[in-house]
């Protein structure tokens, strides 16, 4: 340890911060809403069914933070920023946004893919992510900065047959993440990305239903404790959404188990 130099303790604490967390009804997005508020943040939660929403929401109120549940679907241009006025309205800014949403509608090979699902998987998982995303910059810009956390996957690094149009849309996510982090720095906005492996969520689960005979197969690939918990993608969240990573931006962060090591 260098003399004369005072080593202070990274902070991981959320106090004082507000987060929008889209796909937040369940999964990833509700570990992850309910991270940050045992955190210490308030959290906005959004997806398309507000009955659903209002259950976090309340989880959330459980641990003594503020939630506020708001029904939206990113994928729709005109909802996005009724969301971030609202989230404004109740809180008076947005400090973190985690653009967890996302879908996949198909799986077949990419000489059979219809360009009416490419359009539903591009539209949730990119166009919205990146223009929700500039709609809390832009609030983000008037407060001094933020974070913004993307939610690629392990499947936007490595090609996987029959998911053509979910690998392209979370490649890009990645890319968009860099855009954003080159751009953005100058108004003290931090973008990075998370890539999960394989987790146990419905849009997960759906798949092995599609393609049962190649989880065995994926199974083997995974390093540690094989299909992961949604909780597991929580810590890397707080870390991108704390400033105990103030020095981190445009990086994309692997939580795989070891999947992409095999």
């Amino acid at each position: 340890m260098c003399r004369g130099v005072q080593m202070t303790q990274p902070s991981f604490a959320l106090e004082g911060k507000v987060a929008l967390v889209t796909g937040a009804s369940r999964g990833i997005g509700e570990a992850v809403a309910l991270g940050f508020a045992h955190a210490g943040a308030d959290v906005v939660v959004t997806s398309r069914k507000l009955p659903d929403l209002e259950v976090v929401a309340d989880k959330i109120r459980k641990t003594g933070r503020k939630s506020l549940a708001v029904a939206a679907h990113i994928g729709r241009l005109d909802q996005l920023q009724p969301l971030v006025d609202k989230a404004v309205a109740e809180f008076g800014k947005i400090d973190v946004l985690v653009n967890n949403a996302g879908t996949s509608v198909v799986w077949m090979p990419a000489l059979e893919l219809e360009e009416r699902a490419w359009d539903v998987i591009m539209n949730l998982n990119l166009k919205g992510l990146f223009f929700l995303s500039q709609a809390v910059a832009r609030v983000m810009r008037e407060k001094g900065g933020g974070s913004i956390i993307n939610v690629s996957s392990v499947d936007g690094l490595k090609a996987e047959a029959n998911n053509g149009a979910y690998n392209i849309s979370k490649a890009a996510v990645i890319m968009a993440t860099k855009v954003m982090a080159r751009e953005w720095a100058q108004y003290g906005i931090r973008a990075n990305c998370i890539a999960p492996g394989f987790i146990s969520t419905r849009l997960m689960n759906s798949r092995w239903e599609v393609d049962p005979e190649n989880k065995p197969q994926i199974l083997k690939r995974i390093l540690l404790h094989g299909v992961g918990e949604p909780d597991f993608i929580t810590g890397a969240m707080i870390f991108l959404a704390s400033d105990a990573s103030s020095y981190v931006t445009g990086e994309t962060i692997t939580v795989d188990g070891g999947y992409m090591l095999t």
